[in-house]
């Protein structure tokens, strides 16, 4: 049988040089993009309320006066790609720490 029909159990692990700056984009992702969002929600104006809402309950007044600044935001370039590059790097977290390896108390690395 060949070596290839078995992949190698323990594959080698990448330079920490690569952890390091995938850990330093993270950063910049988080921290670069935080004042362009709070800039942009800021001077965000809310679209205007639509004549019919009067006629709602206040929960409903509200729930759609949120849902319309929601939307307004997401729409607003200003906003929205700062916001994905944001999460982009929340992504780029959550992938690093999964391939971080557990370490045994006996010092062996699972």
């Amino acid at each position: 049988m060949s070596d290839t029909a078995n992949p190698n159990p323990n594959p080698p692990h990448p330079p920490i040089i690569n952890y390091i700056l995938s850990f330093l984009l993270v950063g910049f992702a988080w921290g670069f993009t935080t004042p362009f969002m709070r800039a942009a929600a800021r001077t965000y104006k809310p679209l205007p309320t639509p004549e019919d809402e009067a006629s709602k309950g206040w929960v409903k007044r509200k729930l759609g006066q949120a849902w319309r600044a929601i939307v307004g935001l997401l729409k607003n370039p200003r906003y929205a790609v700062p916001l994905v590059v944001n999460l982009t790097g929340s992504v780029w977290f959550f992938l690093l720490i999964g391939k971080a390896g557990r370490i045994e108390p006996d010092g062996a690395d699972c």
